[in-house]
């Protein structure tokens, strides 16, 4: 028993998290052009003690208003356009690269997975000719979009034009990792 109980007393189990914040890259528009940032979220990850996940770091992102699962194909060019809405975007499995029409240095890879979350705001009525999305992986890539209710931007500041580095995501797996 004793051997049980010294599984659940890992030391990142209780390590603070009121230090840690989520950041992820995101689709905007400034004057009236998409462009990539890496944004942090102002909510910083708290402990949860909801039972099943009690112990481990969350972060309340943002009220949602729908959850759509969409499976797209190796090679699918989602053209030029604009987020639909105010959105969530998680990759869960595959490879997009998103793009934009008005700088061709501008360019994002985003993995599925852990590290898969972005933010689209690039609307039609903030943005004049959107973004581009290609999906050149060899397998099928699977997103979850998550519209936000009442169209809500949540609460970010903006770290830096371009988006976030891998060290800048990565930064949220010091809570998951021992010691």
């Amino acid at each position: 028993m004793a051997i049980f109980a010294s599984l659940f007393a890992l030391p990142w189990l209780s390590r603070e998290v009121a230090s840690l914040y989520l950041n992820v890259t995101a689709i905007s528009a400034r004057n009236g052009s998409s462009v990539l940032e890496c944004w942090q979220m102002t909510q910083p990850f708290d402990t949860s003690t909801e039972p099943g996940i009690s112990g481990t770091a969350q972060v309340t992102l943002s009220n949602a208003s729908s959850l759509a699962y969409s499976v797209l194909p190796p090679n699918f060019d989602g053209g030029v356009h604009h987020a639909p809405a105010n959105q969530w975007v998680a990759f869960i499995a595959g490879l997009a690269y998103i793009t934009l029409p008005d700088d061709d240095t501008a360019g994002a890879y985003i993995s599925g997975g852990q590290f898969g979350l972005i933010f689209a705001a690039d609307t039609e009525y903030i943005s004049v000719k959107g973004h581009r999305t290609q999906y050149p992986g060899l397998t099928e890539t699977v997103a979850l979009r998550i519209p936000t209710a009442d169209g809500k931007v949540p609460e970010h500041q903006v770290l830096h034009p371009g988006p976030c580095g891998a060290s800048e995501i990565a930064g949220v797996r010091q809570f998951g990792m021992p010691g």
